[in-house]
């Protein structure tokens, strides 16, 4: 790697994305990343198809720039702020609220009694803490950088952009040994990577089997009966949303909640979606729908026809990882309890995926962000009765662009995922 001068360099601390593909195949994995910290990087490859198989490495962060994303999330947890409205009759007020807020003015505190996540606002000058209407997202800081940290942040230099071969890009895979079984073993153990993989674009997981729900009828009659919970951010509100599109017999109430907030009803099935608590950068929620996840899975229930599906990320990118792991600790121990008092009861986590970054959107949702929550999340819902759904991977492997909100056939392979949990069998 050399750096921005052009010169070789003798550390390391670059973040770098790979993946192998297929184009005429559809076919895709990621690349293992190994950093020597000298300036050289090893990419471990697993090739699980035959065919040309080329290689695509990309910079997405210089190790500079990593360096001014680490100042940003411990020294500026306020670049994204937030506001609540407060009224009482004719008299309203607005203020700043946040995690933590600097001490010299008075507060409100909205600290959750059960879970002890801490929130609060300024308090208004003329009405009482207990008149808050509302949350929403106030905007994001300006001027973030230092003239000197802005060159580290440039579209088509150093985001995201391709890092060239010096020698061929591509290799042949021979067919030799690739049979349809071969191609399809379940490989054992804790270090499998990838986890999966794509071919004719369909996602195939090394470590379990997996259905591909191409018709309504299937999906319907694999949810037929059960009540699903989908608890989260917009990530996690795709699959309602797909859901509801693709099976006619899903029926949508229309509870009057913001597109982007929930709750949301489905019924053939009862079905829900519901965001999860502050932070949480929506446009305007009622207070009264700001709900913790921890506390909604202590009022299920459960038992062997109740799913559930949580993710919880991209909200937190701005933040100190401490808050996030926070926020982790008490939906594990919610997990716990709702598993001890109902086994049967399944729970699936969607990792985070990878999105398109610009100068801007590093500042506050850049995949070096997201890989570090990622990680956070894996190992803190490790050792318990969960499934995962890798959208990671299968965001970096595929060939459509990066986005936040991944497009419909990488959702589709996301619920095909989902449901082949919920229904490992046709029968």
């Amino acid at each position: 790697m050399k750096d921005f001068q052009g010169k070789p360099k003798q550390y390391g601390g670059d973040y770098i994305q790979a993946r192998i593909h297929s184009p005429l195949l559809k076919a895709g994995a990621t690349g293992r990343v190994v950093d020597d910290q000298n300036g050289f990087y090893k990419v471990f490859f697993t090739l699980l198809w035959p065919g040309d198989v080329r290689v695509s490495v990309s910079l997405v962060h210089p190790s500079e720039g990593i360096q001014v994303l680490q100042r940003l999330r411990e020294e500026r947890p306020d670049r994204v702020f937030f506001k609540s409205l407060f009224r009482s009759g004719s008299t309203s007020e607005t203020t700043v609220c946040n995690v933590c807020l600097p001490g010299e003015l008075p507060v409100c505190n909205f600290t959750d009694l059960f879970t002890g996540e801490p929130w609060f606002c300024y308090k208004p000058r003329k009405l009482s803490c207990a008149s808050r209407i509302n949350h929403a997202k106030g905007g994001y800081q300006k001027d973030l950088l230092t003239p000197s940290e802005s060159l580290f942040f440039q579209t088509d230099v150093n985001i995201k952009v391709p890092v060239l071969p010096s020698g061929p890009d591509s290799v042949t895979v021979e067919p030799l040994g690739f049979t349809e079984s071969a191609n399809l073993d379940r490989s054992q153990g804790p270090d499998i990577f990838p986890l999966g993989y794509y071919y004719q674009d369909e996602w195939r997981p090394r470590t379990h089997w997996i259905r591909h729900f191409n018709k309504t009828a299937d999906i319907s009659k694999c949810l037929q009966g059960k009540v699903v919970h989908l608890f989260g951010d917009s990530t996690i509100r795709q699959w309602f949303e797909y859901l509801t599109t693709f099976v006619p017999d899903l029926v949508e109430f229309n509870l009057g909640s913001p597109k982007n907030v929930g709750p949301f009803l489905s019924v053939d099935l009862k079905h829900n979606f519901c965001c999860h608590g502050p932070p949480i950068r929506f446009t305007t929620v009622f207070s009264s729908e700001l709900r913790y996840i921890a506390n909604e899975l202590n009022g299920i229930v459960g038992g062997r026809n109740t799913v559930i599906a949580i993710t919880i990320w991209s909200h937190f990118s701005t933040f100190p990882v401490e808050v996030y792991i926070r926020r982790l600790r008490n939906i594990r121990r919610s997990i716990i309890q709702l598993l001890d008092r109902s086994p049967k009861t399944l729970v699936v986590i969607r990792t985070a995926n990878v999105q398109e970054l610009g100068p801007e959107v590093s500042l506050f949702n850049s995949d070096w962000y997201s890989f570090q929550l990622d990680t956070v999340m894996r190992k803190m819902f490790s050792g318990i009765a969960v499934f995962f759904v890798d959208a990671w991977e299968m965001s970096l492997a595929h060939y459509l662009p990066h986005n936040l909100h991944p497009q419909d056939i990488i959702v589709k392979n996301q619920i095909d995922a989902f449901l082949s949990f919920v229904c490992p069998s046709e029968t």
